[in-house]
């Protein structure tokens, strides 16, 4: 098992909260890190129908069966069960319950009504670049890891990517689609999904997207819901604050995994990767991607944006802490050129941005220090070396 960097922020949660929701994709190794982490809990998935029953049609002596605390997967599935959960926690303080799910909307409405104030929450995401075995991300190009993508079984069963992302978006369809929502034309979804693929990095406009799936603006939003809530896909707002010129206000579009993102656009081999016409945005929603996963793996809720007016002038990623905000521009390239640098030297000369730091992330292997910012290649701004 390679272990996972979330398991810390897991095990402090639990210190302080009766119970701990732990989110995250299908196949991104939630069930095996908490199985890791506490071997001597009792484990009970509520995708098993005799558990499924048993908790629904008696939740007061499901929970009784465990004496004590437990780890319920898949829990969205019964949400009468948080009601019980409370009565426990409140009246046995020593009591402690780990939930996971790969529902996050689901879970997460069920959890706000039932167990505000005592549950704390964690987000595992699928591999981290960071996480591999040193000896396996050594030798493997920006490409590759692109092309392979994130999720565990790829790599602890070494399942062909393709054969993976292909089974991975089927049961996805299968599952979790038909429980979130009724639609009754799953190829006109899965259609859906492709046309999002095709936006990767780019601003999401729904009109658009409406346009092109043949399906109304509201169905847009509905179905875009689904696949935020099931962790495909997510967006990175625009930081628009205290700006009087005409800044874009509409969100940029990303996917958690590019493994998944290439098979749906038809990318099976790096080959076809390096002359696709979408390569810059795939390659970028990879680094997105991999810092997105380096503040969550790490229990914090990351305060990413973008910054781009309305003539093209931009701003890949905004971090923003402690009332200080780092510039980032994510670079296909993998050579250094000035160039680089210019977008951000342009919003320092027309905004009044408290800046503490520019980097620009490249595909290359050089490191400078120039006097507009920092250039740091791929490896090291994902594993951390020059990047946090």
């Amino acid at each position: 098992m390679i272990p996972r960097l979330l398991s810390a922020s897991i095990e402090r949660t639990m210190k302080f909260f009766p119970v701990t929701f732990v989110g995250g994709p299908r196949q991104a190794g939630k069930t095996t890190t908490l199985k890791h982490l506490f071997p001597d809990l009792p484990y009970a998935s509520l995708e098993n129908p005799d558990t499924l029953l048993f908790a629904e049609t008696d939740p007061r002596r499901f929970l009784g069966s465990f004496k004590g605390s437990a780890i319920l997967d898949e829990a969205q599935r019964v949400p009468k069960l948080f009601s019980y959960l409370q009565g426990l926690v409140d009246n046995d303080k020593a009591l402690r319950f780990i939930l996971s799910g790969s529902q996050n909307y689901l879970m997460m409405e069920r959890i706000t009504q039932s167990l505000a104030g005592r549950v704390g929450l964690q987000t595992l995401l699928p591999f981290g670049y960071e996480e591999l075995p040193k000896k396996i991300r050594e030798n493997m190009s920006a490409e590759e890891w692109a092309l392979k993508g994130a999720y565990p079984p790829v790599y602890d069963r070494d399942i062909p990517p393709e054969m993976f992302y292909q089974n991975y978006l089927e049961t996805y369809l299968e599952r979790d689609v038909r429980q979130l929502v009724k639609i009754g034309d799953f190829v006109r979804f899965s259609q859906f999904v492709k046309l999002c693929a095709g936006r990767a990095g780019q601003i999401l406009n729904m009109s658009d997207l409406a346009r092109d799936a043949d399906i109304s603006v509201n169905t847009v939003k509905s179905w875009f819901s689904i696949l935020e809530t099931s962790y495909i896909v997510f967006r990175l707002s625009p930081y628009y604050k205290n700006f009087n010129k005409r800044l874009v206000k509409s969100p940029k579009l990303y996917f958690f995994d590019t493994g998944l993102l290439c098979y749906l656009l038809g990318i099976h081999k790096e080959e076809q990767l390096h002359v696709h016409y979408l390569y810059g945005n795939i390659m970028e929603n990879m680094l997105m991607a991999e810092l997105y996963k380096r503040h969550t793996h790490r229990g914090q809720r990351p305060s990413f944006y973008f910054l781009r007016d309305s003539n093209g002038n931009e701003i890949d990623l905004v971090v923003e802490k402690s009332g200080q905000l780092r510039l980032i521009e994510l670079k296909a390239a993998k050579t250094f050129n000035t160039r680089m640098f210019s977008g951000m030297a342009n919003w320092k000369k027309v905004s009044d941005l408290s800046v503490s730091d520019s980097t620009v992330v490249y595909l290359g292997e050089q490191t400078f220090n120039t006097e507009h910012g920092n250039l740091v290649p791929w490896r090291p701004a994902l594993t951390g070396e020059l990047i946090t």
